[in-house]
């Protein structure tokens, strides 16, 4: 059995705690969607969130999603001049039968700055025409 991270980003408009839930579910049912995992395949996940956000902690989504016997952490990401504002990220430990080649990291709406290679990596994958 293998054991890979995997990386996941996702922007929000506002410091809202619906926005914040939301976002968060979306983008880690979209990272075990995209890797073919299931809650037991999952060793743990750890968010970070840009100091602009706190009104919810991400985890709470998870657990909201059904995600119920995984550790999960929350922490501030750096505040880095110049840094995407808005951000909540997350690198999911997982294992399973993926090599790190065959992961499939997740990067959503303004995040997609973070890693254009990977985004359009994952275009490519998905059989859709790269720019």
């Amino acid at each position: 059995m293998l054991v890979v991270g995997i990386r996941g980003a996702i922007t929000v408009a506002n410091n809202d705690r619906d926005q914040i839930l939301a976002a968060s579910t979306e983008m880690v049912l979209e990272l075990m969607k995209k890797n073919g995992l299931t809650e037991d395949d999952l060793i743990s996940l750890f968010f970070t969130m840009t100091p602009d956000l706190d009104a919810a902690f991400p985890a709470e989504a998870v657990r909201r999603c059904g995600i119920t016997e995984t550790p999960l952490m929350c922490a501030p990401e750096i505040p880095v001049l110049g840094s995407l504002a808005k951000c909540i990220r997350v690198l999911a430990h997982c294992q399973g039968k993926l090599k790190k080649s065959e992961v499939r990291h997740i990067y959503l709406a303004d995040a997609v700055a973070l890693r254009p290679d990977l985004v359009e990596r994952e275009v490519s994958q998905d059989g859709l025409k790269t720019s």
